[in-house]
C-alpha cells in the first residue's frame, strides 16, 4: 500500500475519509490475521504503513472538526474566599 498524502485527504469529504478509514482498518486486521499465521513477509513493512495511514486519516478527521467548531473561550474567574477568622 502507498503513503497518503495530507493534500489528498484534505480535499476529501467527511464520508469519503470515514469510508477510507474503515477500508484502511479493514485492510490493517487483513495484514495482522495472514501475519499470526506466518504468511506474510514482514520485510516489506505494510502493517507499519497501514498504521500511518490510518493516523494521517484521523488526523484529517479531526482538523476538519476543529476547524468547524468554534474555540471556547474560558475565562477565569478567581473565586474569592472569605478570610477565616481565628
Amino acid at each position: 500500500m502507498k503513503r497518503l498524502k495530507a493534500d489528498d485527504l484534505s480535499r476529501l469529504s467527511d464520508p469519503d475519509l470515514i469510508k477510507r478509514l474503515n477500508d484502511l482498518r479493514t485492510e490493517l486486521s487483513r495484514l495482522r490475521s495472514s501475519a499470526a499465521r506466518g504468511t506474510l513477509k514482514k520485510e516489506l513493512g505494510e502493517i507499519k504503513t497501514v498504521r500511518r495511514n490510518i493516523a494521517r486519516v484521523l488526523t484529517s478527521i479531526n482538523a476538519k472538526k476543529k476547524s468547524v467548531e468554534p474555540i471556547a473561550q474560558e475565562k477565569t474567574v478567581k473565586s474569592e474566599v472569605p478570610a477565616v477568622k481565628s
